[in-house]
Order: C-alpha cells, then structure tokens, then sequence
C-alpha cells in the first residue's frame, strides 16, 4: 500500500470483530480462487488489473497471488484488492529438490523430473517482509533462474544462425519487454512466436517458418491458439533435448527444509500443492496412496494442501479432498493461470464440471485460515503457527475468524 502499512491496519480486535460477525444476517458460500501466477512471475494476464477485472465479472470474491519466487507483486495486488472489493491472500510458490527422492527416481509433484518438489506458502506479511536472509535467497534463486534463461537465448541464437532462421534475440531487451524481474522460459516462447508472427503475415508463411524451426516437424497447433503454439515452442526448442535446452543447476534449488524456512521466516503457512491425477487418472509416486502422503506430509510438519482442480477428474478430487479435511488439514483450491492460455477465473474441475457445495466449502474454510492468519500477523499476534506447527487442533476458530475477517472486509 502507498503508506506501507497492512489493509488489516484498521481492523478491530478480534473478539469485537467476531462479535459483529455474529451480528450479521447469514450469506452463502464466495466463489474463491486461492492461486494465480501475475506478470512478475509467468502469467495469462497482461497486468495484475485484468485478473481483478475478470474476477469482478466473475463474482469472485477472494483471489490468491501466488508468484513463483518473488513477492513484488504485493503492493499492487493489495490496493487493486482494495479498488475492486475483492479479499486479497499473499502468497508465494517454490522449486524445491529433495535429494534423497532425486537419487531413488521418486516423483513428487512434478510428473517429469523426480525429486523435484513445487511448494507453495500462504498468507505471508503483507507488506512483504522477511529477514535479510530470506531476501538473499530469494535475490539468489531469481539471478540463477535468469541464469539459465539468459544461457537459453543464447544458444537459441546460435541454432538460428546455424539453420539459416533469419531471428536473434536480445536477451535483456526480450526481458524487458515480456517480463517484470523474473525471466523464465515461458517468455522465451513468447518472443519466439511474436517473432515469427511479425516475420512472416500470411498463415503459410507462420507455418513453414515454425517447420524450420521445429527441424521440419509440422506444427500440430492451429495458428490462432496461442497457448497451443508456445507450448509446442517449448516443447521442441527448450526442453530436455531441444536445440536450445539448458539443464538447470542442482545447486539452484533449495531443499523442501529451505523453502519451508523461507516461507514461515516471511511470515506464511507452508502448503503442499498436489498434483493429484494428471488427466488420465494416474499419479506421481509421492501421491499415488493418500494415507501415505498424509503421515508424509504430516512427519514434515506440512498441515495445508492445495489443488488446482481444473487438472483434476471430479471423483478423485473429491474422495482427497475430503481425506485431507477430515484429517485437519487447511484445504485451498486456485487456478494457476501460468500458461499463456485466458480460462475463467472461476475453479471447475477437468471437464469443467462445477465444484459442489461440499468442496465450496472446504476452500471457503481454507482460504478463511489463510484470512485469520493474515489478519493476526499483520496486527502483531500469533497466526495459525506456534514455532512452525500449525494449530490443527484450533482449526475451527481460524476457520470462524477468517470468515469474520472476509465478511468485514468486503462488507
């Protein structure tokens, strides 16, 4: 905010803010979405204020920020929040590695590399703050990402002067141009397909270069589909085994340890994101039995799951999501929008079929955790950790506060 200073800065205590919840005629369920990327990570949006706009037209009234590595986004994201009525979460996304998992070929959340673990962290300090440490290793994990995508360029230069493809990128101008701090592969992609859309006008013309590019493999993706046609880029150019794949550095990872360290030191509630069913009902071997994830997630010290339930078949999210709520765990529900492609703001399932009432519910419980959190950290109280341990056991009152605090602020 411009005066620095927490939206919950004017909030009354809590006993005076439960007391005027109580007060207040019933209302239902918000429709809540705990997890987009913006532009300072990767994202479908232009601007954080187009995600505010469509949630307005949606009837969302809780969004989540959930930037990979960085917190920049905050401060715009918290008086866009308050312009448009809608509750903010802060929240922040990791790739971690777990050795050990690496080393046995053990998947984690992440289909393709073993031991590679996403984790995420919610309700962090708004305004962001965090020890001089954590921002060192946050600046670290941002440099070494850029690193990477920098090396990418350049060898993606290299293989466009050896075929004769008539395109060389600037890596710092692609940078400024496509992102904000974080520059990540998926901006590579960008700029390689805005390239040969203005290279070339007619259909034919975009679709021979791509062939060139592409080595002569056809392109599957129609021209107009964008989300289509860089992730096809990528695929072919900048993933393991592409003309331009850098593999990245073991060294650059925290361990699961470290991101949970960052995350509670920046004041949030560690939060496994589950993969869950990838679209054919299979799973990662981390997550194939529940139980077992459970008692995993659980010797860790982790007490918060979340999914994006549009990747997910109705029957399986159900049955675990479930689970997890009956076994004490805060449960949120989000719809990354990291890829270039523009869904609804509004979480369905795969197929998009609707969320019941039962699973509304568990996110609306989730995300009011996440509010009371926010709420008492932000005003000098405990949150929903003591040394680290979540509160399992006073659930039920975060639940109810939280939903005092969303109801306060929107009201």
């Amino acid at each position: 905010m411009a005066d620095n200073k927490s939206i919950f800065s004017t909030f009354p205590q809590p006993d005076e803010l439960l007391n005027w919840y109580k007060a207040q005629p019933e209302s239902g369920v918000p429709d809540i979405n705990g997890h987009i990327h913006t532009p300072h990570s990767f994202s479908a949006f232009s601007e954080i204020a187009q995600a505010f706009k469509m949630a307005k037209e949606e009837g969302i009234s809780v969004l989540g920020i959930n930037d990979f590595y960085t917190t920049d986004g905050y401060e715009e994201f918290a008086e866009l929040a308050v312009k448009n009525k809608i509750f903010p979460l802060f929240n922040i996304e990791f790739m971690g590695l777990q050795n050990d998992l690496q080393e046995a070929g053990i998947r984690v959340n992440d289909p393709s590399n073993p031991g590679r673990t996403y984790f995420s962290g919610k309700g962090l300090n708004q305004p962001a703050k965090m020890s001089a440490a954590s921002a060192e290793v946050m600046k670290n994990l941002k440099t070494e990402s850029n690193r990477q995508t920098f090396e990418m360029v350049a060898k993606l230069n290299a293989f466009f002067a050896e075929k004769d493809i008539d395109i060389q990128f600037d890596a710092e101008e692609v940078q400024s141009r496509l992102a904000i701090n974080l520059f990540r592969e998926r901006h590579i992609a960008q700029a390689i397909r805005i390239a040969v859309f203005e290279k070339k006008e007619t259909e034919l013309g975009r679709a021979q270069l791509l062939n060139a590019i592409f080595s002569g493999k056809g392109v599957k993706s129609r021209l107009d589909d964008v989300a289509g046609l860089e992730n096809e880029i990528r695929g072919n150019l900048l993933k393991a085994g592409g003309a331009a794949f850098v593999p990245e550095d073991p060294k650059a990872f925290l361990s699961l340890e470290q991101v949970m360290d960052f995350i509670i030191d920046a004041g949030g509630i560690p939060c496994y994101p589950c993969l869950l069913d990838f679209g054919d009902e299979n799973y990662t071997d981390y997550e194939g039995n529940k139980e077992k994830l459970l008692e995993t997630l659980k010797s860790k010290n982790v007490y918060s799951i979340e999914l994006i339930p549009g990747r997910n078949k109705f029957h399986i999210l159900k049955k675990f999501v479930k689970f997890f709520d009956e076994n004490g765990f805060v449960v949120t529900f989000g719809t990354e929008h990291n890829t270039p492609k523009l869904d609804p703001l509004k979480i369905s399932c795969g197929g998009g079929i609707d969320l019941d009432d039962e699973l509304k519910q568990i996110n609306y419980e989730g995300a009011a955790v996440v509010a009371a959190h926010q709420y008492l950290v932000a005003n000098g109280q405990e949150g929903y950790l003591k040394n680290g341990i979540a509160k399992v056991e006073e659930k039920a009152a975060f639940v109810e506060l939280g939903k005092a605090v969303i109801a306060k602020y929107l009201n």
